[in-house]
């Protein structure tokens, strides 16, 4: 057996060549970080303006780098660039091509620089732009949520613990707690890109650099608030990669929860809402089916959010200062869940304003399980002086006695009421129905529909700022 047929057999498989194939697939990276390429170019002209403005290279290296890379950005755009696995990422790739273009001058851009700053720098841009995409695509979701529930301020539904039947409320009511959950995602989003609106660029391989650089400069150029103050830390975090992912995993999460209630409100055994045929599919064998496939589909790609999530905490943990190879896994799981955070809320949003309500089969579901028994329990409290605790008491033996005539608790006769407690009087009635239960729960933040509407306008209002 000769040596290579040997080393074949060892290596294997797409990896017959030897080590060197092995190197190149598992050290290259530009087969996804290409997505990089606008945030490399930009960073890379604001660092050669800062060059030649800080003296450390001449004007006309300056000018045909500035246009070779224009040049180079032209043609990635158009399609006519050619990545190379060879040249291992986005940065050497831009480089290369850049040298073809002008020769000798671009040598001159990497000075007072390194991969490593220069990856930071294209990176953190790339998330903070994300950051923002994301920002809009919340609003977008918030301001269908306010449409729903300023259309159904007063529509009375059943609120749920447990998925039990607990109180009446109105759909615009759930609608508004979907509003604060997706808002304070995006205050979340909001606070990630303050915490990283920071330039990492200047800081080198780790050390800074002995050029006399002007790292505020190429900050505002970026549009950063201002450099970074620690070189080593600048390189070598990627925490703003991961707020981005936890952000991400917490919205997702909202989005699954939502997802849930759609696909439980469109079954037939439910009935409160149904969805179009644009986010719907059929079954293959029951012609009779309509599948919320959407609200599914978003339900599960939570996961791989979270999965992305758990995965860029795992390579992170552990690693010493600074850079480390490691961090190449950065990219991959970040690109993936912004993909599908954008994809899951533009879905949800599309199905937000698609949905239609069926309010008849909301109002009867809001009176079923003795939905209003709280409401006895506080009107003994409040009118009779009743500790809450004897009320709970005399509400629960109401509730049995309704529950043996299999009628709703408004539906007891003021004589039947008065067998449990003598004080009960006809006042009561008025608080018994689900629309006079909603009504009534005029606290801030309650479901009663004015209170609703005024949380709406408060939104309407907060969210043009946002």
């Amino acid at each position: 057996m000769s040596e290579q047929k040997s080393s074949n057999q060892m290596w294997g498989g797409r990896f017959a060549s030897g080590p060197d194939a092995i190197m190149e697939e598992i050290n290259a990276s530009i087969g996804f970080d290409q997505k990089l390429y606008g945030q490399d170019i930009r960073g890379s002209i604001a660092h050669a303006n800062m060059l030649v403005k800080s003296g450390i290279i001449a004007s006309e290296d300056h000018v045909k780098i500035v246009d070779g890379l224009k040049a180079v950005l032209a043609e990635i755009e158009s399609g006519k660039f050619t990545f190379s696995r060879k040249l291992e990422d986005i940065h050497m790739n831009v480089e290369a091509r850049l040298a073809e273009l002008i020769g000798a001058s671009a040598g001159r851009l990497h000075t007072a620089r390194s991969r490593n700053d220069q990856v930071a720098l294209d990176f953190r841009l790339w998330v903070k732009e994300e950051l923002e995409k994301t920002a809009s695509a919340l609003k977008n979701l918030i301001e269908a949520f306010l449409e729903r529930a300023e259309e159904h301020a007063a529509t009375v539904m059943p609120g749920f613990t447990h998925l039990q039947t607990a109180q009446p409320v109105t759909f615009g009511h759930h609608c508004m707690a979907y509003v604060e959950m997706f808002g304070r995602d995006l205050t979340r989003v909001r606070d990630a890109i303050e915490r990283m609106n920071e330039s990492p660029l200047g800081a080198a391989a780790l050390a800074g650099t002995g050029f006399p650089i002007d790292r505020h400069m190429t900050a505002e150029a970026l549009g950063f608030r201002e450099p970074t103050r620690n070189s080593i830390d600048s390189v070598s975090d990627r925490d703003y990669a991961l707020e981005f992912l936890s952000v991400a995993a917490i919205c997702a999460t909202h989005l699954s929860r939502l997802a849930e209630e759609i696909v439980i409100w469109s079954t037939p055994q439910f009935n409160f809402v149904r969805l179009s045929d644009a986010f719907s599919t059929g079954s293959s064998i029951m012609p009779q089916k309509k599948n919320p496939d959407a609200a599914e589909l978003v339900r599960a790609k939570t996961g791989r959010i979270t999965g992305s999530l758990v995965g860029l905490l795992t390579v992170m943990k552990g690693l010493p200062l600074a850079y480390s190879k490691d961090m190449q896994e950065d990219k991959e799981a970040v690109f993936d869940a912004a993909e599908t955070l954008e994809l899951s809320i533009a879905a949800m949003s599309g199905m937000v304003r698609d949905i239609t309500i069926n309010t008849a089969s909301m109002k009867k579901a809001a009176g079923s399980g003795y939905s209003t028994a709280t409401d006895l329990a506080d009107w003994l409290v409040r009118e009779l002086g009743m500790p809450f605790r004897e009320a709970h008491h005399v509400t629960g033996r109401a509730v049995a006695a309704a529950e043996a005539k299999k009628v709703d608790l408004s539906k007891l006769s003021l004589a039947e009421l008065q067998e449990i407690h003598s004080g009960i009087t006809d006042a009561v009635f008025d608080f018994l129905t689900v629309d006079k239960s909603v009504k009534s729960r005029q606290s801030f933040g309650g479901t009663a529909p004015q209170e609703v509407r005024r949380q709406i306008r408060y939104w309407k209002k907060r969210i043009v700022k946002a």
